[in-house]
């Protein structure tokens, strides 16, 4: 039965069948070769697999973030962005870093941010005279951000797939390496536009327009802090808080009357689809994952990498390799979805802390988000952009360097990622 799962997930990889379809195929049809089991089995695990009440936490932010979007939220922290690092050398592109740190306490999605903020400041980077392969590069780079800085949708739904770590230590976990990250990018955006001559177009702002561009950004920034907050503070739970982050951006919107009903209707609408989207691939990645597990394939793996070595930080580093190698040709989610019951067992086995290896992975596939060939970050960017992809491809090569120095000093360094969660009691 391994051989024909695994075999059917190639084959449809290969021929362009969408990964969500891939693993529904491969677990079904494996399930129906082997004959071990009642074909039901899949249904049932589809729908296991999303009957959830954690994961309704994903669809809360992913139309918290919309609302955010819609209510004008993303232009009021561009402009705090640029005020703050627009007039440095290589401003814009500071900027594009900043903004999209922002973005992430709100949006949680490297997509989300790579179809918007990002996607704006790419432009006003072409108008500024960069160079339009690096704007959109950069731009693809400071998504990857998105899952990384809390709230994380990839988290809640590794939470849910590794009952040894919670959301809200998964969320602490990403602070740190997400800080890191966005240093990373912000260094390598520097030494690029000092080599290739970006100059700043932006003057340096007064206090009293820094100060107002602060206050209209502080709706926005007090959304990570309500979310955050809650969850640490035994308020409501991830679900609930994406609930109350949703109530939070509907109530800013048609207080500001920034939101009327046909907005809402197109927003709700825009979620739902995204949503359907997500949900699609956790059910479908439910049956492989479950069939893998039957198959004892972690057992499997387990063993040959014990037989590899014994040191810790070593079969960290080929998990590490193992996991970038799958984040090339698997999109994120479903790559989550299918490695956790996976690796976990065999990171179990050598003693490695779940939060730290929970961020690798994360980190890992989130780089994976913007490496071709699948790279869906760069498509978006790509197609946004009117960029051709083998020239992002080429332009994005020194920041994902500086990206996995960051995945590096996650490997060397526990602390990195778990030090927060521990400091404040979600962690043992």
């Amino acid at each position: 039965m391994a051989s024909v799962c695994l075999g059917l997930f190639a084959v449809c990889l290969i021929i362009g069948v969408p990964v969500a379809l891939t693993m529904g195929i491969a677990g079904l049809g494996a399930i129906v070769w082997g004959g071990q089991f009642n074909a039901l089995v899949a249904a049932q695990q589809m729908f296991k697999g999303i009957d959830s009440f954690p994961l309704m936490a994903v669809p809360f932010f992913i139309l918290a973030a919309e609302l955010m979007t819609s209510a004008g939220l993303t232009h009021a922290l561009l402009r705090l962005a640029n005020n703050l690092v627009g007039h440095i050398r290589g401003g814009l592109g500071h900027v594009n870093v900043l903004v999209s740190m922002l973005f992430a306490g709100i949006s949680g999605s490297a997509l989300a941010d790579a179809a918007g903020p990002s996607a704006i400041v790419m432009r006003m980077m072409k108008r500024a005279g960069y160079d339009g392969s690096y704007a959109g590069a950069l731009s693809a780079a400071t998504a990857t951000i998105g899952p990384i800085i809390p709230p994380s949708i990839l988290m809640v739904i590794y939470a849910i797939s590794d009952n040894r770590v919670t959301v809200a230590g998964l969320f602490l976990a990403g602070v740190v390496p997400g800080i890191l990250l966005g240093a990373a990018l912000a260094c390598a955006n520097h030494v690029i536009s000092v080599r290739r001559g970006f100059r700043f177009h932006t003057e340096r702002p007064g206090a009293a327009q820094l100060w107002r561009s602060f206050v209209s950004a502080v709706p926005a920034l007090l959304m990570p802090l309500i979310i955050l907050g809650g969850i640490l503070g035994g308020v409501f739970t991830p679900t609930e808080a994406g609930a109350v982050a949703v109530a939070y951006a509907l109530l800013f919107g048609l207080v500001t009357r920034k939101l009327d009903l046909a907005g809402i209707g197109a927003t709700f609408v825009r979620a739902g689809v995204i949503t359907s989207s997500v949900l699609l691939i956790v059910a479908m990645a439910a049956i492989f994952a479950w069939l893998i597990t039957v198959l004892q394939v972690p057992q499997t793996l387990a063993q040959w990498v014990a037989g590899l070595t014994d040191d810790r930080l070593t079969a960290l580093l080929l998990l590490a390799v193992f996991s970038l190698a799958c984040g090339l040709v698997i999109d994120t989610l479903p790559a989550l979805i299918i490695l956790v019951p996976i690796l976990g067992p065999i990171a179990l086995q050598f003693g490695i802390d779940p939060l730290q290896f929970a961020m690798m992975l994360v980190l890992n596939l989130t780089i994976g988000m913007v490496t071709p060939p699948v790279g869906p970050v760069l498509f978006v960017i790509s197609t946004v952009g009117r960029i051709r992809l083998e020239a992002l491809a080429r332009a994005i090569l020194p920041l994902l360097a500086a990206e996995i120095v960051v995945l590096l000093l996650v490997i060397l360094f526990p602390a990195v990622s778990t030090a927060l969660p521990r400091y404040l009691g979600f962690a043992s």
